[in-house]
């Protein structure tokens, strides 16, 4: 073994694992924490390097984790299972913060839905994620990106980027900052219900996109787990759904550089919401599903307001391959958010026959 396979191997060493060590090899496809597949001679398992720079708040982190996938596994739902560590401890904490799961076997995760029925099942999957959770108190959980989906909060920042002008670019972008400019009196609507009650606080995912699903590996339109439980916070279900309709009812990448490619497609929202209120019909309020829909216009001018936050900072946070990188992603984002608001109406109609079935 290499000099870094003896390190994790001494790490993985420490958890309560079953079998003799094999390998430890570098896995899947994700950004934000190092992860492996830790093979023994009984079974295999994921070893992660935690993001400590993303996420500081380390046990508030593990904590949310265990507390969620425990009510999940109590009501039947197949989810993570964090392997602790021979002293009972949820994760390895030091100058690395490390962490183990079980290996859920046979299962795949798709970077792109290859139809509608997997576009359907992927909206069934956090429905059903959102539903079983609806009777856990989300208070007892901690928010480990302060104000992550506050978009009052992001709409200062913005304002703040744009009055500084840091790296003279607002020159550049003056259509897309009148967009978010103009729209001011849209953003605070999710905020102020959810402090005055209208909207119940609930557990949210916050990363809803289609692999942070595993399908079965032979019914491949049958989810088995969601998964990439780190965003896992209080806050409104119209983040969630929202925030998948934001990335999944596209007809083009984020980062589309030609905006005639760019469109929101209704029968792609249609499709997700079948799944995900169809699985919410016995705990979605009233208030939730008149302003579902408003939850995806909203996700989307606010992931539009942060590349373009980004964009005037000088690409300081989201990461870039050439210098308006942040730009055509902010232009594809508020381009939909427009064809959204034109289509509300027709969208919440939608939700509100699925729900009223």
């Amino acid at each position: 073994m290499t000099e870094l396979t003896l390190k994790y191997k001494s790490v993985a060493e420490q958890f309560s694992i079953e079998g003799e060590i094999l390998s430890i090899e570098p896995y899947g496809s994700g950004h934000i924490n190092t992860t492996f597949l830790l093979v023994t001679d009984k079974k295999r398992y994921i070893l992660q390097k935690m993001n400590t720079d993303i996420f500081s708040d380390s046990d508030a982190l593990m904590k949310n984790i265990c507390l969620v996938t425990e009510h999940l596994r109590k009501k039947g739902v197949e989810t993570l299972t964090v392997v602790r560590l021979k002293n009972g401890a949820p994760y390895l904490k030091g100058n690395e913060c490390y962490r183990v799961y079980d290996f859920i076997e046979d299962t795949v995760a798709y970077q792109q839905a290859p139809n509608m029925e997997v576009f359907e099942a992927s909206g069934r999957a956090f429905g059903e994620f959102q539903c079983t959770l609806a009777d856990f108190d989300a208070s007892q959980l901690s928010e480990t990106i302060k104000n992550f989906h506050n978009t009052p909060v992001r709409f200062e920042a913005f304002k703040q980027a744009l009055a500084a002008d840091a790296c003279g670019r607002a020159d550049s972008c003056r259509e897309e900052c009148e967009f978010v400019l103009s729209h001011e009196n849209t953003y605070s609507a999710v905020v102020d219900a959810l402090e005055n009650g209208s909207l119940p606080l609930r557990v949210t995912h916050n990363d809803t996109k289609l692999n942070n699903i595993l399908m079965d590996a032979e019914n491949k339109a049958q989810a088995r787990a969601v998964i990439d439980l780190d965003t896992v916070m209080p806050g409104s279900m119209l983040y969630d759904f929202g925030d998948a309709i934001r990335f999944g009812a596209s007809t083009a990448a984020e980062d589309e550089k030609d905006l005639e490619k760019v469109n929101f497609d209704i029968s792609l929202f249609k499709a997700y919401a079948q799944g995900y209120c169809g699985a919410l019909k016995d705990s979605i309020t009233d208030v939730e599903t008149r302003m579902l829909s408003y939850g995806a216009y909203l996700m989307t001018v606010e992931c539009g307001m942060r590349f373009l936050t980004d964009y005037l900072n000088g690409d300081t946070y989201f990461a870039t391959k050439y210098p308006e990188h942040n730009l055509v992603r902010c232009r594809t984002q508020l381009k939909l958010a427009g064809q959204m608001e034109k289509e509300l109406e027709s969208m919440t109609e939608i939700v509100s026959k699925i729900i009223n079935g």
